[in-house]
């Protein structure tokens, strides 16, 4: 284990990383939508890499990212929309999820949407913690608000490059919606319930192994400005 904590260790997650996405660029079955995918991973790659000596993330946040980078670009690869895995646990396993789950819909996207949540949650606590110096209540709600948040905007980006890519014929591959007009709420709703399972495992680890949990909670709820603002902060400017 003492791989894991050593200071290499996001390097090698960043080199896995460009190596998986150069190979997932090989027969592509739609290379618009691969294109469109990846702008976004590229500059979110980019963003870690000049962050890194300035302000390096704990390994733990850098697997999590890590772990949604693999299954964001094997979606981005097929569309999330034709990820064959229900082939995939056929051919090894003998195993028809669609037929045992009563899917009618190919379900990856739901499952990346989902991990979104459950996976982001402790990366963007730790920003919230070292930037924001957020602790108790807080630290716990702020992140998963941030959750939600991101992936109400991530639905946004979708239906704005349909927008501008309608004529390409890429829109509907790249919406992902297989013809479920609340494909954006229940998307959103994954994410939400990712994140939350990942905030309730974030809690109780703390309740067990951190003794000033709950002092650290009853303070977050402090106020630590009795006057209002607002107006009467704007007055103070004046005087």
């Amino acid at each position: 284990m003492r791989w894991f904590f050593g200071r290499n260790y996001p390097i090698v997650l960043f080199i896995i990383t460009l190596i998986v996405l150069g190979f997932s660029a090989i027969d592509v079955p739609h290379p618009e939508d691969f294109k469109l995918e990846h702008y976004m991973t590229v500059i979110f790659l980019f963003l870690l890499v000049v962050s890194y000596n300035h302000f390096r993330l704990s390994n733990i946040s850098y697997t999590l990212i890590f772990i949604f980078l693999l299954l964001h670009i094997l979606g981005a690869h097929y569309t999330y929309a034709e990820v064959p895995y229900n082939t995939w646990l056929q051919k090894w396993f003998d195993f028809n999820i669609d037929e045992y789950f009563g899917f009618e819909r190919n379900h990856y996207d739901r499952l990346v949407h989902f991990s979104f949540g459950l996976l982001f949650f402790y990366p963007i606590r730790e920003l919230f913690a070292r930037i924001a110096d957020t602790k108790g209540f807080w630290n716990l709600y702020l992140p998963l608000d941030v959750v939600m948040a991101f992936s109400m905007i991530y639905e946004l980006i979708e239906y704005g490059v349909v927008l501008v890519y309608s004529d390409t014929g890429v829109d509907m591959t790249y919406l992902g919606t297989q013809g479920d007009i609340w494909d954006a709420h229940k998307d959103m709703f994954l994410a939400t319930m990712g994140g939350l399972i990942a905030m309730l495992v974030v809690m109780i680890i703390n309740i067990k192994l951190n003794k000033e949990f709950w002092k650290e909670l009853k303070e977050s709820f402090r106020i630590k400005k009795n006057k209002p603002l607002g107006e009467v902060e704007i007055e103070t400017w004046f005087k």
